[in-house]
């Protein structure tokens, strides 16, 4: 194998996440003892810091500080949504990426992110393939979404999937603490694939959960939701719903009456207000007490309930990256392959190409959804309750998280 010496780069990109610094600890601290890598950079905002020249000297961070990043929510380099053209199309961002890896002597870049972040990673990978520029470019993975292609599950979710077990668990105790009935609607974050949503199902299967769950991966009906709701209250004298930002109708449209125009530089729709939406219109159908709870961003930075399994799992996945690297892989994204037996739980971490996984979105298996496209399977529980396993308890100060507090300074 060829010794490759020089810079290296990590950037993150797309929606944050409770363990998303987890993985560029596992990045930083990992190249910071490499030999082969003569400096470690972060990039301000994912691509856009490289585009701006604006690069984080990380060997001026303090050590303690970077070992907090693991307990720190969002994402400490900063993020961006910012959608690169086609290199045959247009090469000026390429050509300029390029001139910067060359005056940093970059020759190692990881990308920590989700679909269009592998999209990125990929793009810019063939490119300097193409102009023969020796970087090794790997891609580490993220998203609460739990969509991206080749791996089992994705760092991240298992955290948001926790929080929303656990949510869902303590409304269901509100909901039922008056001798007059409710129904809630809690809407919870996934466009086009319902993982999150599914994670309420966790709560359910304590005893203490949804008694509905919609998923995007199934046709919404509304006539037949309000049956459902009607029946359940019937029945129950409360009702408790989870259902995915994302649901719709057999014509493809979004129930969201929120949805605007596609403004996140990737194309897609910025969804919201679904849960005020079907309450409103459980209120009007059925005259029932109703509540609308949209969970928004606590999904994605509640860190105070993140998964220990999560955590150990998203550092691994930058470590490995840096490894992959500096053992002369290139153009791949870190995955996981895990087992799940009567012997427990195990992931081993394994590389897959960027080509396969860029802007392929993984779905929840149909097989997962109930007939009557309102709940979940025991074979969700059975994939899912392992990768919440575990507490994260981070550091404090006056009874209040102490999260890293990085320096920052620009490369010049």
């Amino acid at each position: 194998m060829e010794i490759l010496k020089g810079a290296c780069i990590i950037g993150q990109s797309g929606g944050p996440t409770a363990v998303i610094n987890a993985s560029a600890q596992g990045v930083i601290q990992t190249a910071l003892k490499h030999t082969t890598i003569t400096k470690v950079y972060g990039a301000a905002n994912g691509i856009k810091g490289i585009l701006a020249d604006k690069l984080y000297d990380m060997d001026l961070e303090d050590a303690k500080e970077l070992n907090l990043l693991q307990y720190t929510p969002s994402s400490a380099l900063g993020s961006c949504r910012y959608k690169l053209a086609n290199a045959d199309e247009d090469e000026t961002d390429y050509q300029r990426i390029l001139e910067v890896f060359k005056k940093y002597d970059v020759r190692y870049f990881f990308y920590n992110g989700g679909n269009d972040s592998m999209d990125t990673c990929n793009k810019i990978s063939k490119f300097m393939q193409k102009v023969g520029y020796d970087c090794r470019i790997i891609g580490v993975p993220k998203t609460i979404d739990n969509d991206l292609y080749g791996t089992d599950h994705c760092p991240g979710f298992a955290s948001a999937a926790k929080y929303i077990a656990t949510s869902c668990m303590e409304l269901y105790q509100d909901a039922r603490v008056y001798d007059t009935g409710t129904v809630v609607v809690v809407e919870i974050m996934g466009r086009h694939a319902g993982w999150l949503t599914a994670a309420a199902g966790l709560a359910t299967n304590a005893g203490s959960g949804p008694d509905l769950i919609y998923l995007p991966e199934s046709i919404f009906d509304m006539d037949k939701f309000l049956q459902d709701v009607e029946r359940v209250y019937k029945e129950q004298g409360n009702c408790l719903v989870a259902v995915s930002e994302g649901i719709h109708y057999e014509d493809g449209t979004f129930v969201s009456e929120a949805k605007t125009s596609a403004s996140d530089g990737f194309g897609h729709a910025q969804l919201g207000g679904l849960a005020a939406t079907l309450a409103n219109i459980v209120k009007e159908k059925l005259d029932v007490k109703v509540r609308g709870i949209e969970l928004s961003l606590l999904q994605r930075c509640a860190a105070h309930l993140a998964s220990e399994t999560d955590r150990k799992e998203a550092y691994m996945a930058g470590q490995v990256a840096v490894e992959a690297a500096t053992d002369g892989a290139t153009d791949k994204m870190v995955a996981f392959d895990c087992m799940r037996n009567e012997s427990g739980y195990e992931c081993k971490p394994v590389l897959i190409d960027l080509t396969a996984v860029a802007n392929v979105e993984k779905k929840v298996p149909l097989e997962w959804i109930n007939d009557e496209g309102n709940g979940i399977t025991q074979d969700f529980i059975n994939y899912a309750l392992p990768l919440i396993q575990g507490d994260v308890i981070p550091p404090n100060e006056n009874s209040l998280p102490r999260f890293a507090n990085l320096n920052k300074v620009q490369a010049k």
